[in-house]
């Protein structure tokens, strides 16, 4: 089950078609959908969440808290969306296109991706656009 929760002025335009994708990115990896929440907030939420579960003290897009069991895919995806406005204008991309990239961000992450190294970033970059063109492919 998947569950979009907005503690920020913004809503997905047609939730079902991000769900329908986010199933297909986790099938397509060989996971089971478990329960997914997307929370979608303002930097200052994002950093109280960082600060407080993770003692960071920076601004980030993205914190997923991984409850995945197996091959079942769970957790909690907190997505700032004002830093994905901004990182979309400092990588050149839509803001569409940087959201779909930080909603899959955080479901690799679920399914095993790490981020910590060069060669593991690579890698989520990578599946990152396979991903998104998922996306693209379910419109």
């Amino acid at each position: 089950m998947i569950n979009f929760n907005y503690e920020a002025s913004f809503k997905l335009v047609n939730e079902d078609s991000y769900k329908e994708w986010i199933s297909a990115v986790c099938e397509s990896d060989g996971f089971n959908l478990g329960e997914l929440n997307y929370i979608f907030c303002d930097d200052a939420y994002l950093l109280k969440i960082n600060q407080t579960y993770l003692q960071h003290d920076d601004y980030t897009d993205i914190i997923t808290f991984d409850y995945t069991i197996g091959k079942v895919a769970s957790g909690d995806i907190y997505i700032s969306v004002g830093r994905v406005k901004e990182n979309a204008g400092l990588f050149a991309v839509s803001f569409e296109n940087e959201l779909l990239r930080v909603m899959a961000h955080g479901v690799l992450h679920l399914m095993g991706y790490k981020d910590k190294s060069e060669e593991h970033t690579a890698q989520m970059r990578v599946k990152e656009e396979e991903k998104i063109k998922m996306f693209h492919v379910e419109q």
